[in-house]
């Protein structure tokens, strides 16, 4: 049975399916889609903590679905800008995983992975799968992938 590691940059995914369906993914439908006929090794969801109860009723969801939970304070900086990236955690958490699992699923539009999963897949020789919003997602990390899977209707609630 192949072995698959997973990566959710949740604020990534929640804002690319907002803006293009006004829906929210389905993580469990996901879950199912990612794993099915596969050993888990590892499933990360990253997301920034603003402390609210919803916020953490949302989380305890996500680990009774399987993820380990990472989270980053929000920052809110003098300026009015804000910070909460979880880029260089899952860039570590990837390359941690390329070493356990055959497959390795990201689900992000973000570009800037595009080098990651490049380095997954030549260093590492792994199978990259990567989910994302089609007209939010990078082309470059669509053409990086072993395989881009199109966040679209089966993958969103309502």
């Amino acid at each position: 049975m192949e072995t698959v590691a997973i990566l959710v940059d949740v604020q990534n995914v929640y804002y690319t399916t907002r803006s293009a369906y006004r829906k929210n993914f389905d993580y469990n439908g996901f879950w199912a889609a990612a794993t099915t006929n596969r050993q888990v090794v590892g499933a990360y969801a990253y997301a920034v903590d603003r402390g609210d109860e919803k916020q953490r009723q949302f989380q305890n969801i996500l680990r009774a679905i399987g993820f380990e939970v990472k989270l980053k304070p929000f920052i809110q900086r003098a300026d009015g800008s804000a910070k909460g990236d979880w880029d260089v955690g899952i860039t570590i958490d990837a390359l941690e995983a390329a070493a356990q699992a055959d497959i390795v699923v990201l689900v992000s539009g973000d570009g800037d992975f595009a080098i990651l999963v490049d380095k997954i897949r030549q260093s590492h020789g792994k199978t990259v799968e990567v989910y994302g919003v089609p007209k939010l997602t990078a082309k470059a990390l669509m053409d990086a992938a072993n395989r881009f899977i199109a966040i679209d209707e089966a993958l969103l609630l309502g």
